[in-house]
């Protein structure tokens, strides 16, 4: 089991069983005396944790008991959370971990990870030697900068990577012994956080663009040099910055970025359902998206590359994809766009017959097109206004309407106003949770277009598949498997997605998908499909004393 004896193994949350220890295993690693005389089981210890969860006072303090029983005890921690996985779900993640990560500071309690900071910079390849564990498979990393919807939260963005590699685990099977979560600190421009005499972060604005791209550039030099096989994860970080660093690094070392891929990945997954349901293939469809930030623009080109695999010709297909920003629709006269969004930007000429006055807006673009999928990745509250969904509902059979900001107070619309507003005829999809609607007497779940769909499967296939390389093919593999996976192409009336209590096996299936298009695109060694079953099942940890 392990040389540690007595206090320093009952300390040690990757080796405790806690109360679990048998009497022969209290007399062998001399824990007699520190523990009660009861021996419990695995199960009475999940039971008895999830009893302390329920008579928490609110959601951030369940979020808080559950950081804290993963600190003392993984093994029961990953257990607690697969007993019950849609509640535990958005208890560790979204929409809790928002609150974890504004109160971070006030909060902490114990070190996880590693915290590299701009001062400590020529310290880098030091740091990550300092590691808790020498063999990692996935490196979770974020700045801290766009956390979710609510901005810049410095240090304490580091709530993302632990949250995130804690589903890598649940979902994914990766050993929580070989998962690394990472915060580049180089300061914040909070200035709540600057004034808290708690915030734990590098106390400073943040750095400006040359330093900051050299920071980063020498931590994946530090990340190859020590860790060379790592599966990295770039996390919430800003629009200016998020896109170039995936481009700067992805035929670099084993990478992705889940803000635009992961995203991306699970929402053209949720399209191929709603598709199907609505009779029009995507090739068929005007799509809309509200939002040009690093995720909008993302899933927008995953749905135009998806366009382009069924039958479009890539002009074609742009010219079916448009965007809007806090100043309306991206034309090609604007001259405040980055290279992705001018990509999708649309010449003046193909607006100039809607008459509008200034930039187009939403409003304008629902009135002059035939809008069959309206797609939200702009944190604006209302966005979806009644007007607009009524307008889009006039015009096609089945509306595909996905609000998928988080967290939930930032959602685009309210599903139930959505299904009120369309008679019932809309195909919704979000990035939070939200209550189900109610249709026929009968209550029916809104899919969530949450990332945990796609990335711990991505994890547990390049780690099975030994991938040294993430590419676009793998993640629209990805979403393929997901749509696969559908509900809605048994039954019109199911949600998009499946349920959560089964999105372990989805994640499988996904795998198989991913790792297979690994091997087909020639960055993991040649297997067969029953290798790479064999490999995952191998692959994946379960929680177990």
């Amino acid at each position: 089991m392990s040389d540690l004896t007595g206090p320093a193994l009952l300390s040690d949350p990757l080796r405790t069983k806690g109360t679990a220890f048998t009497e022969p295993e209290r007399a062998e690693h001399g824990l007699r005396g520190l523990l009660p005389y009861a021996v419990t089981s695995l199960d009475e210890q999940v039971r008895r944790s999830w009893g302390q969860i329920d008579r928490q006072a609110d959601d951030l303090q369940r979020y808080v008991y559950l950081r804290s029983l993963q600190d003392r005890n993984e093994a029961l921690f990953y257990a607690v959370l697969a007993h019950d996985v849609p509640t535990a779900l958005p208890l560790v993640y979204t929409p809790t971990v928002a609150e974890g990560c504004k109160h971070f500071s006030e909060l902490w309690q114990r070190p996880r990870g590693l915290y590299l900071s701009w001062p400590h910079r020529d310290q880098l390849v030091e740091m990550v030697r300092n590691r808790p564990r020498k063999d990692v498979d996935v490196i979770v990393v974020t700045d801290g900068q766009r956390i979710l919807g609510i901005g810049d939260q410095g240090v304490g963005g580091m709530g993302i990577p632990v949250g995130k590699l804690s589903l890598y685990t649940l979902i994914g099977g990766i050993d929580p012994a070989r998962t690394l979560p990472v915060l580049l600190d180089v300061g914040t421009d909070n200035t709540d956080l600057l004034d808290d005499p708690f915030y734990l972060g590098w106390r400073h604005r943040r750095i400006d663009d040359d330093d900051y791209f050299a920071f980063v550039d020498a931590f994946v030099e530090a990340v190859r040099a020590e860790l060379p096989e790592v599966l990295l994860q770039w996390e919430d970080f800003a629009t200016p910055h998020a896109a170039p660093i995936l481009e700067r690094h992805r035929d670099r070392l084993l990478t992705f970025n889940d803000d635009i891929q992961g995203t991306a990945a699970v929402a053209l997954g949720a399209l191929h359902g709603a598709s199907e349901v609505a009779g029009a293939p995507l090739k068929e469809q005007q799509v809309v998206m509200v939002g040009a930030g690093s995720a909008g623009i993302g899933v927008l080109d995953m749905v135009r590359q998806e366009m382009v695999d069924e039958g479009l010709s890539d002009a074609q297909a742009r010219a079916r994809c448009w965007v809007l920003d806090v100043d309306g629709l991206l034309t090609t006269d604007r001259d405040d766009l980055a290279e992705d969004q001018r990509a999708f930007a649309h010449d003046p000429a193909d607006v100039e017959s809607w008459g509008t006055h200034g930039t187009p807006q939403l409003t304008d673009v629902v009135e002059n097109l035939r809008v069959g999928v309206l797609l939200g990745l702009s944190t604006a509250q209302g966005a979806f206004t009644e007007e607009i969904v009524r307008t889009m509902a006039a015009k096609v059979d089945r509306p595909i309407i996905f609000p998928l900001s988080n967290p939930t107070a930032n959602a685009e619309a309210r599903p139930a106003d959505l299904d009120a507003w369309t008679d019932g005829k809309v195909l919704v999809a979000t990035g939070s949770p939200f209550p189900p609607l109610h249709r026929d007497g009968a209550d029916v779940p809104v899919a969530q277009c949450n990332n945990v769909y796609v990335f711990p499967a991505v994890g547990l296939a390049v780690t099975s598949a030994r991938a040294n390389r993430v590419t676009d093919a793998m993640m629209r593999a990805a979403a393929r498997a997901l749509g696969d996976a559908s509900p809605a192409l048994e039954d019109a009336k199911a949600p998009l997605l499946p349920a959560w209590a089964d999105v372990r096996d989805v994640a499988d299936g996904i795998a198989l998908a991913v790792a297979r298009q690994a091997v087909a695109d020639g960055v993991a060694p040649d297997a067969s499909d029953d290798d790479l079953r064999t490999a995952i099942r191998d692959t994946r940890w379960t929680p177990g004393y």
